[in-house]
């Protein structure tokens, strides 16, 4: 049995072949020719599936035009007009290209590592620059959470999901059935924003409090995605956190919170530093990151956290 083509996989595909046809292809050419659409279940399946992608990829700015056939005029075919397609000629700066290399130095830890940097390298081929970011410049960008393709193939192809959602307030997990309408970035997490069909209503999910996985439980394009519409948040629940820190380490720690003066500790020791965290499993991951120079001392479920973290990677190299 062939493995499902995911919709991604298929429109880069529809793309390709679109952009290198010598004139046209009919949508018999399509499912016959293009990976992904061969196996529909139907020919009603397979045009519900080329119109869905076809306006997704108009909706990217992909200009896919319609053609007719001079004599037979319900002959359709698509093409992609490349003239419209293709980027006009990149000149960048040097002090431009320098600010590219530091947002590609932000996706180093992350799953698009690889692709930020094929980016970066053919834009310093085409631009004839070779700056690189600032010596010492460190910045990072945590990757997206185990759910995030799950979800973004979904709201892709329009479907609802179910996932296991645990709530941050009380810690209690419910199953949410949810219409997932976009992701956004916001206090240093993702969050889906859709509608949640068991309260009928807008709501917000941290992504990194989804539980084992997505599960898609309608069909392709059931759902409406509403052409704009502001993101309702949910509750934010501040934790506060104390952590010692060794002097002249985690920067971005200190940068984030403040030194507690109350705390009466020897000159060149540690720094007792405080701040308000969103998600304690997040903060783990990074505390976790600076070893020894950073000790939790509130909360215990951070400290417990941490604490796994370490030992995971201590039992990892005692297999060796």
């Amino acid at each position: 049995m062939r493995e499902r083509v995911d919709a991604s996989e298929r429109m880069l595909d529809l793309v390709i072949a679109l952009s290198h046809t010598r004139h046209r292809m009919t949508k018999d050419d399509i499912r016959t020719k293009v990976n992904g659409y061969r196996d529909s279940a139907s020919h009603e399946a397979f045009e519900r599936m080329f119109e869905r992608d076809k306006e997704h990829l108009r909706e990217l700015g992909i200009p896919i035009v319609t053609l007719t056939d001079a004599v037979h005029e319900d002959d359709i075919g698509y093409r992609i007009d490349t003239a419209a397609y293709t980027l006009p000629p990149i000149d960048l700066t040097p002090a431009q290209m320098g600010v590219l290399s530091v947002a590609a130095e932000v996706w180093q830890d992350s799953a698009f590592a690889a692709s930020a940097q094929r980016g970066l390298t053919k834009l310093r081929a085409v631009a004839g620059g070779t700056s690189t970011a600032a010596p010492g410049v460190a910045l990072r960008m945590r990757a997206p959470d185990p759910a995030m393709t799950d979800l973004l193939q979904a709201i892709t192809e329009r479907a609802p999901v179910r996932f296991t959602y645990r709530a941050a307030y009380s810690g209690e997990t419910t199953v949410r059935t949810v219409e997932p309408w976009r992701v956004h970035a916001r206090d240093r997490g993702w969050y889906l924003v859709g509608h949640d069909r068991d309260r009928d209503a807008q709501r917000s999910f941290r992504t990194s409090r989804i539980i084992g996985k997505v599960h898609r439980v309608g069909e392709p394009g059931s759902i409406t995605i509403p052409e704009s519409r502001p993101p309702t948040p949910e509750r934010v629940f501040r934790t506060p956190v104390r952590l010692a820190i060794r002097p002249e380490s985690a920067a971005a720690l200190r940068a984030r919170g403040s030194v507690d003066s109350s705390m009466d500790t020897p000159s060149g020791v540690r720094d007792v530093v405080t701040l308000d965290v969103s998600d304690v499993e997040n903060l783990a991951d990074e505390v976790a990151g600076y070893g020894a120079a950073v000790v939790v001392l509130d909360p215990p479920e951070l400290r417990e956290a941490v604490l796994r973290r370490l030992r995971a990677v201590a039992a990892l190299g005692g297999a060796q």
